[in-house]
This record gives C-alpha cells, structure tokens and sequence, in this order.
C-alpha cells in the first residue's frame, strides 16, 4: 500500500507541474498571429511581428517571458458603412515557442481573450475571445494556434487601421490560471486596414452668384454645376435657415449646368440656395451663398431710422480644474484606475455658419522607472446645451484617447451656430497587473478649433 500511495503521489505531482509548466509555456505562444476563418474578407491584411511580455502564474515561480507574436487580423466586412457591425478575427498563426517540457498536455484547456487596437478614423479597441478548445500538445512540440473574436460598430468614415494588442491566456488543467501578455513597445504593427464610408451618396452641387448684394427687387444671377441632367432646380432665399418667398427655377443643362435668375424682394435675405425636389434637401441642394439685401428705402419726412450692430464675438474654452486625480489600483491585479474630467465650458459667440470641435490627445504615465502607454486612457464623453443656443452639442465617441488623441465633443456647421456647453467625461486608465509601485502622470492635452 505504501508502494502503491507514492507511486499515486508522483503521478500526481507530474500532472501538476505538467500545467504549471504547461501554462508557462503558453504565456509565450499567445504572441501568436490571427487567421481568417473560411468567408472572412482579407482587410488588405498582413501577418505582423511584435515582441510580446508575458507574466506567469505566480504559482510557476518562474520570471516573465519575452517573445515574438506573429499576428494577421481579418474582418467579414473591409469596406462598412458607418453604423455598421464589423466583425474581427485575431488568431494565432504561428506559436512563439514550443511545450518546454516532455510531459503532453491534454486537449481544450486554453481560453484565450485579446484587445484589437483600432486606430486612424476611429480610435478604440475592440475586446475579442475564443471558446476553450485546443488540440493535445505533445512533449516538446509546438503549440497550436487559436482565434478570437469581436465586433465592433463603424461611427466614422475613413481608413481605419487594426492592429494587434494585449491578450490573456486562461488555462483550466486543474487549476484556473491566467498568463496575460502585453505588447512590449505599443502600439503593435498594423495588420489590415478597412475602408468605410458614411453611406450616402457624396453631393457635389455648388452654386455661385453673380453679386453679393442689391437693393430691394433687384435680380441676382446664379449659376451651378454638378446638378441631375435635365433636372427642374428651383431657387430661393433665405433668410437664416428659413426659406423666403423669393423663389425661381430653372432647369440643368445636359452636363448638370444651371444658370438662373432669382429676384430678392425680402429684406432679411441673408443668402441663396438651389435644389431639386419640391423642398431643400441637403443631399440634392447646393448653397447658401451669402447675399444681403442693402435697404434704401428712403425715410418719410419726420421719421427718423434706427439701426444697430451686433458685434461678433470668439470661440474660447476654459475648464474648472487643472489637475485629476484618479482612483489607485493594486499592484499585481492592476486594472482600471478612474477619475472625472474638470469640466469644460465652450462658448462660441462668433455667429456665422462655423460649428466647432473639442479634440484630446494625452502622453504616457510616467512613473517610477517604468511608464503606462497613453492608449490605455479611455474616456466617455458627454456635453450639454445651454437653453437658447442656436446650436446642439454633441458628444464624441467613447474609447481611447491615446497620442493621437480623439474627438470630445462638438457642434456641426449650420445656418447660424454658437451658444454655450458644458463638457464632461469619465476617465479610465487600464493599468497593467504587475506595473512597478508609485505615482504615475501624464498630461491631455484639449484643443478647440
């Protein structure tokens, strides 16, 4: 019986180090790269090298591991519309290492989680996992590779870049560990790039005028381009965003030429516009070019004419604090430090057609020897109008502020725009488990334009 307890004991002790050892040799291999499953769309993708640090169970009692990832990322969709689902595949191609011991290890224990790094017209990451399956290692052979998935909602057009990011292997051989894994020098190569756009149709019209004034029923000439061919385009004045009385119409020629004249009888005409269709549409009008309307109208005897000016102001910023201090974390669990912006106050007292844009970028945390990347800053935007203001703030997306900083909050382009907004946003930094003990800063910078 003694006999038969060892031998229990040391096959017991075997399978044990075989998942420490196990676990171990996995931290290295999860710097593998990302495979396209059958159907996904190759986003001009490419299989990318990035150096890889892996921290150990510390039940493993062995130092970190460095390596090397090679990683490709693929999407279902490489040419979205904004508002559309996007879904990302990060798989490992190629193992960074061997199964270090002799010893195999079973099938389906590896539960691996990640972060794409999305960057370019829309910055952000997008959290990707895999289910618990993986092939029986053998001793001393390569590891297998394995995919993860996410997605992601499009909210700007443009060219938007994937890269690989920081990931986590789950292993579950008798214990529940976990080695996460971190890109050494942030961000890593970009594997593929997707195109979208903003899902309407790009319109080109455009109209001039052939005088920027006149006195009351005097005639304007306007002229256009890039109209439908044979289209009827009916002109009309405006007076801010309400449309006057004044109408014409004219028809495009067959190169989608206009060429018309509008007679401009309401004084409180501030421009001129041109569409197709029974009413304005952005989509087929073109205009408003500016036109004022220069009252002559002589003053009847005892009458006098009062007339005053509204000066236009500045756009200015200012903000309630210069300094936030956010949440601490633990070291060795490391995770979401948190905090609140010093709230914003944007005021634009311009008037005119202008809206606005809050932008912020942020440095790396420094701190003692060591430093926390700047994509790990993470905000949630929101903004508030005053009563009154002839414009609507809107808020910027949440995500990663990162170097290349992202959009806060903003006012878009009209008829006639200002007025005054609070701006506000939570703040998250994503601190790695073991980052060395002390006090870590970094500096955003906002910038109103």
């Amino acid at each position: 019986m003694a006999t038969h307890r060892g031998t229990r004991g040391s096959h017991a002790r075997r399978r044990r180090w075989a998942a420490l050892l196990g676990v171990t040799a996995l931290a290295v291999t999860a710097g593998g790269a990302l495979a396209a499953p059958a159907g996904a769309a190759a986003a001009d993708s490419q299989n990318v090298d990035f150096a890889t640090h892996c921290i150990p169970p510390a039940i493993a009692g062995i130092p970190p591991i460095d390596g090397t990832t090679t990683a490709i990322i693929t999407v279902d969709n490489p040419s979205p519309k904004v508002g559309d689902t996007v879904t990302v595949t990060y798989k490992v191609v190629t193992p960074a290492a061997n199964n270090p011991t002799a010893l195999a290890l079973p099938a389906d224990i590896m539960t691996p989680t990640g972060k794409v790094a999305l960057g370019g017209a829309q910055t952000g990451d997008v959290t990707v996992a895999g289910p618990r399956k993986n092939d029986p290692v053998a001793g001393n052979a390569p590891f297998p590779g394995f995919s993860m998935t996410g997605t992601f909602t499009v909210t700007s057009p443009g060219a938007i870049t994937l890269a690989p990011g920081d990931y986590n292997i789950h292993t579950s051989y008798i214990l529940e560990l976990d080695t996460p894994c971190t890109v050494t020098n942030p961000p890593a190569p970009v594997s593929g790039t997707i195109t979208a756009t903003d899902g309407t149709q790009t319109n080109n019209r455009a109209i001039s005028l052939g005088s920027a004034s006149g006195k009351p029923g005097d005639s304007v000439t306007v002229t256009g381009s890039n109209f439908t061919p044979g289209a009827s385009v009916t002109l009309a004045g405006r007076s801010g965003a309400t449309q006057t009385a004044d109408t014409a119409t004219t028809t495009a020629d067959a190169q989608g030429s206009i060429n018309g004249t509008l007679t401009v009888n309401d004084k409180t005409t501030t421009g001129v516009v041109a569409y197709e269709g029974a009413s304005w549409s952005d989509t087929k009008g073109a205009g408003p070019a500016a036109y004022v309307v220069v009252d002559d109208t002589p003053i009847p005897a005892g009458s006098q004419k009062l007339t005053t000016t509204v000066k236009a102001g500045t756009l200015s910023m200012s903000q309630a604090g210069d300094a936030v201090q956010l949440s601490a974390v633990d070291f060795g669990k490391g995770g979401a430090s948190t905090g609140a912006l010093r709230t914003v106050t944007v005021k634009d007292f311009r008037g005119g057609p202008a809206g606005w844009s809050l932008t912020g970028k942020v440095t790396d945390f420094t701190g003692p020897g060591a430093k926390i990347d700047a994509g790990k800053l993470s905000w949630t935007p929101a903004c508030a109008t005053k009563a009154g203001s002839p414009s609507t703030c809107q808020a910027g997306s949440s995500g990663a502020v990162g170097g290349a900083g992202a959009t806060l909050a903003s006012t878009p382009n009209g008829a006639l725009t200002g007025g005054e907004f609070t701006v506000d946003a939570g703040l998250s930094l994503d601190v790695p488990a073991f980052t060395p003990p002390g006090s870590y800063s970094g500096v955003l910078t906002l910038t109103l334009t």
